[in-house]
């Protein structure tokens, strides 16, 4: 069994292709069931955010990887893994631990990012199992800790704000200014709040759904419109934010178009934060407009990252103390099986050896034979005890796999009938799935 975290981010990857990558929830388990299907991956979580997208298998059978890359080059529409990096087993969990933690993203020590790992796991328990269950657990709690135990988040601008403050150097100040988003969901939330921080003077908020837009905007003091009618409108503010789920872009050429025609020689600052993006980028040419995307965003969170690079070193303790943890969990999983076969077979032989026994002692009284029998029990207790102890330790610090193998030679384990080994592993997977669910 190995575990693998597979994907591309805007560490490698520029907008472009990540918006190309980026999976939308409907197409989240069809995509996990197919690797399932052509790879036998055991488990899988897809996690797909406007900064990266990546996939967490635990590999059966057949290699992952190779059907992992195969799925996203198709989307992609060119080889993916020149973008991309494969983590496995420790290094696997460690950067999904970064990444739940928000060291990896664009806005270090961002807190949105916690809540993109619950919702894709969320998403994905249908392909997650034991192991991915408790990797991602582990992960949320690892988040939670670098928050509450350092000050990595301390002053972490979000996605939303970072686009604010870019619009704030554009104009200079944003006191009194007008200004639109369009989308109701978190990021659209605190875009709102960094706007009125600023001393926006007036904020509208349109939505496909205009009972969102409705309870977003009383909840700003802003004023909701009805999606249809949020063009218009496009004429009289400075600033227009974008935040939207759609699959495709939603602000036209030709919708902004007659917009700037009716606003003389004002300038309109557009910041798109959407992945996939909400603007054509051929809105970028018109005049008196100014266009803005995600990686637009990056020189003005550098200042903000270099602030908190100080924390890292107290964030990746955390997530070392961590990756142990869940490690030594999964070892053990692992000796389960085996230790599960050996007690089995030499109980077997025990029985074995004592219906012999008993056959050569036929005057023994009942309480005689209940004597004998507790007897060859107890001793294949004690035998057992030392090798299942250190069985268990050898797993747990990281010799588990060399330790297994030389006791399934030595024991005759692999001597064993055609699908022993198999439902052994299937039934401690059940077993640790299950006290994962009674633990949610």
């Amino acid at each position: 069994m190995a575990v693998i975290a597979l994907g591309v981010s805007h560490h490698g990857a520029s907008l472009d292709v990540r918006e190309r990558l980026a999976f939308r929830p409907q197409e989240v388990l069809p995509a996990l069931e197919h690797l399932r299907t052509v790879a036998r991956a055991r488990e899988g979580v897809l996690l797909s955010t406007c900064n990266r997208t990546e996939l967490y298998l635990v590999e059966g059978a057949d290699q992952c990887v190779s059907a992992a890359w195969a799925l996203l080059t198709e989307r992609l529409g060119e080889e993916a893994s020149a973008y991309g990096y494969v983590r496995r087993d420790r290094e696997a969990a460690a950067h999904l631990f970064r990444v739940t933690a928000g060291m990896d993203s664009m806005v270090v020590g961002e807190a949105q990012i916690h809540g993109q790992v619950r919702d894709a796991w969320e998403a994905s328990r249908a392909t997650s199992g034991a192991v991915l269950n408790r990797l991602f657990q582990s992960a949320l709690l690892v988040g939670g800790r670098v928050r509450s135990e350092t000050a990595l988040g301390h002053g972490a601008m979000s996605v939303s704000s970072a686009a604010v403050q870019l619009a704030k150097k554009i104009f200079g100040s944003l006191n009194g200014r007008r200004a639109m988003v369009l989308g109701a969901g978190e990021m659209a939330e605190l875009a709102l709040a960094s706007l009125q921080h600023e001393g926006v003077r007036a904020a509208v908020v349109a939505n496909r759904t205009f009972a969102r837009a409705e309870v977003l905007a009383a909840r700003y003091g802003s004023t909701a419109v009805h999606y249809d009618d949020a063009w218009p409108a496009l004429a009289d503010v400075d600033l227009l934010l974008c935040s939207t789920a759609a699959p495709r872009p939603v602000v036209t050429a030709e919708r902004v178009r007659a917009a700037v025609g009716r606003r003389g020689d004002r300038p309109l600052c557009i910041l798109d934060i959407a992945l996939p993006r909400d603007v054509e980028p051929a809105v970028g040419e018109l005049a008196n407009v100014f266009l803005y995307d995600l990686d637009d965003l990056r020189s003005m969170v550098h200042a903000s990252v270099e602030r908190r690079r100080l924390e890292l070193p107290a964030a990746e303790s955390v997530i070392a103390q961590e990756v142990e943890k869940f490690w030594q969990w999964v070892a053990g999983l692992e000796a389960v099986p085996v230790l599960t076969q050996f007690r089995e077979e030499m109980n077997r032989l025990r029985e074995r050896e004592l219906a012999a026994a008993l056959r050569r002692l036929p005057d023994l009284t009942p309480a005689q034979r209940e004597a004998v029998e507790h007897l060859s029990q107890s001793l294949m207790n004690k035998f057992l005890h030392e090798p299942t102890v250190r069985l268990r330790a050898a797993a747990a610090n990281g010799r588990g796999l060399g330790v297994v193998d030389a006791a399934r030679y030595l024991f005759a384990l692999d001597d064993r009938p055609p699908g022993t080994t198999s439902d052994a592993t299937d039934r401690a997977t059940d077993s640790a799935a299950s006290r994962t669910t009674e633990h949610n």
